[in-house]
């Protein structure tokens, strides 16, 4: 974990560059890995277009087996090396509720993987419909100090 960023920041974040923001709400922030990841859409060259908190997408809760939406944290849309375009919605949540693993022997962790699982199978379904792309990004692939693994 990157030790300079308190870990449960919240706010709105604030624009350097609002012809890039798509989204009808001000971007809110809910960690401050979110808020790194606003800052780096905001201000990289390569991404194109973004929005934070965008798109709906309904999936059945696992432990409660009742319809409800999920809302991934961001829509992006950058250029590639090569200058094409793609489109992403990006999920960033911390390693430990990414995998059962991840969660060790934590039951609040172990549900909160399973939860995650249903969404993001809904939102890959829901990428792969349109042609675009889902990921889960942690802490490993926001801090990882030029280090490529």
């Amino acid at each position: 974990m990157n030790p300079r960023l308190p870990r449960f920041a919240k706010g709105k974040f604030a624009l350097k560059n609002p012809e890039k923001y798509v989204g009808l709400k001000t971007p809110t922030y809910r960690s401050s890995w979110e808020q790194a990841f606003m800052r780096l859409c905001d201000e990289h060259p390569n991404v194109y277009k973004w929005a934070s908190e965008s798109i709906k997408i309904p999936y059945r809760h696992p432990l409660t087996g009742k319809y409800t939406i999920y809302v991934p944290d961001f829509f992006i849309v950058y250029n590639d090396k090569e200058g094409r375009k793609h489109a992403e919605m990006v999920e960033v949540k911390p390693l430990s509720q990414t995998t059962m693993e991840a969660a060790g022997k934590s039951m609040g962790k172990k549900k909160q993987v399973v939860i995650n699982m249903a969404k993001w199978e809904a939102a890959n379904a829901y990428a792969k419909q349109n042609k675009m792309r889902f990921r889960v990004v942690s802490e490993d692939q926001l801090f990882h100090n030029g280090k490529r693994k």
